[in-house]
């Protein structure tokens, strides 16, 4: 929903559709692996490899032809390597800083994440798919940053 309310600020020529689908199947190996928070970079190899075998487990339960369409539109998100996948990947990094902002930097202060940290590591995915979002959230996180420590 947040990558579609944005549409007006995507790349010229972005199909917003193939931009949804993305985000729709890419969080579904983390039906087998669960959910890590987006800072942990320990071990992000293995649970990349792990997501990946995930995905082709799950998939493999479908018809070949959807399971194929849908490894497709997973592989392109994890690229990040087109407009849209770049999008895609700067909606999804954004909704969690969104939500953070929204509650005072709740998982922030709860995991010890750091202002320079949110930044450089949020910052150039969406700045990348989306430069109109990242200005705004960095003109919100550099407030938030005087106005709550975390």
């Amino acid at each position: 929903m947040l990558a579609a309310s944005l549409a007006e600020y995507a790349p010229p020529g972005v199909d917003m559709n193939r931009v949804v689908r993305m985000l729709l199947v890419h969080d579904i190996g983390e039906i087998d692996t669960g959910d890590t928070i987006f800072y942990a970079e320990e071990g992000l190899a293995d649970r990349k490899a792990a997501e990946r075998a995930a995905v082709g487990r799950i998939f493999a339960l479908l018809p070949a032809a959807q399971a194929s369409a849908f490894m497709a539109l997973w592989d392109e998100f994890e690229l990040a390597t087109t407009a849209e996948s770049r999008f895609a990947h700067a909606a999804d990094r954004a909704m969690p800083v969104l939500m953070n902002l929204a509650n005072n930097g709740q998982s922030w202060k709860e995991n010890g994440i750091s202002h320079a940290r949110v930044i450089a590591r949020v910052g150039p995915p969406i700045s990348a798919g989306c430069p109109e979002l990242w200005s705004y959230l960095e003109r919100r996180l550099d407030e938030e940053q005087h106005r709550v420590v975390w």
